[in-house]
Parts: C-alpha cells; sequence; structure tokens
C-alpha cells in the first residue's frame, strides 16, 4: 500500500509523508466487514505484486474498481489485464471504472482493457478531471 501511495503521490500533491517516514494507510475495515467490499492480493508464484480494491454492484451502483495496484517491476506484462478480466467476470453485470485526468498510464491501461474486453462495447467520457469508463459484462 505504501508504494501504491507513493505512486499516487505525484498526481495529487496533497499526499505527503507522516512524521514517522510512511503515508496514512488507507482506512480497509471496510473490506472485511462489508460484504460489497473486496480486497484481492495479486501473487505471482510466491511473491506479491499488487492489490485490487472492488466495490462490488448494489441495486443502485455498479461494480467499482477502488484501487489497482501492479507493482513496477511486473507492469507492461499483462498481469494487470489478466487480473482486470478475471475480475469482470467474476463480478458480472454493470462497471464504471475511473482514472483521474492527468494519470495518464491507468486511462491508457484501462481505455485499452476495456476496449478488449467488450469488443469496443463501452462508453467513456471525461467530466469532472476524471476519465470513467462504462460498461456491462453481461452480453445481451
Amino acid at each position: 500500500m505504501q508504494f501504491y501511495i507513493y505512486e499516487f503521490s505525484k498526481y495529487i500533491p496533497t499526499i505527503s509523508l507522516g512524521e514517522n517516514g510512511q503515508y496514512d494507510p488507507f482506512n480497509l475495515k471496510k473490506y472485511w466487514d462489508n460484504d460489497n467490499f473486496h480486497a484481492f492480493f495479486v501473487k505471482l508464484e510466491d511473491e506479491l505484486i499488487g492489490f485490487v480494491l472492488i466495490e462490488g454492484s448494489k441495486v443502485s451502483s455498479p461494480n467499482t474498481i477502488k484501487e489497482f495496484f501492479i507493482m513496477a517491476k511486473h507492469s507492461g506484462k499483462g498481469y494487470g489485464k489478466e487480473i482486470a478480466k478475471k475480475l469482470f467476470n467474476m463480478f458480472p453485470g454493470f462497471w464504471k471504472i475511473t482514472q483521474i485526468e492527468n494519470n495518464k498510464s491507468a486511462h491508457a491501461f484501462w481505455h485499452k482493457v476495456v476496449k478488449e474486453f467488450t469488443n469496443g462495447s463501452f462508453m467513456e467520457f471525461l467530466k469532472d478531471g476524471k476519465f470513467t469508463q462504462e460498461f456491462n459484462t453481461i452480453r445481451q
């Protein structure tokens, strides 16, 4: 989580190290206590290479990826794409994924993955400084 927050600090200037030399961690309590929130570790053989935090759909809201991280030394090797597609299949239905506008690499990644997964059947827009992809994994 510290590596992820460090990476994100280049996009959000208000993120800074605490006096103890660490970033304030996310509050993950809801991922252990609420059935609609899901935390996944991404492992390659015996090595932890990332994590994903998901909010599952409810009647009035879509599946969303809250946080998605693959360690830099493993990025660009297809692991993120493979994990994303597994999650889309694991949580069928409507999805909404967002990226902050100045995180160009995240936008390029999600645009490509969603386009490939949906065969181009998705909506994408930029609003309030965030790119959003919306799609349905249940094929009509």
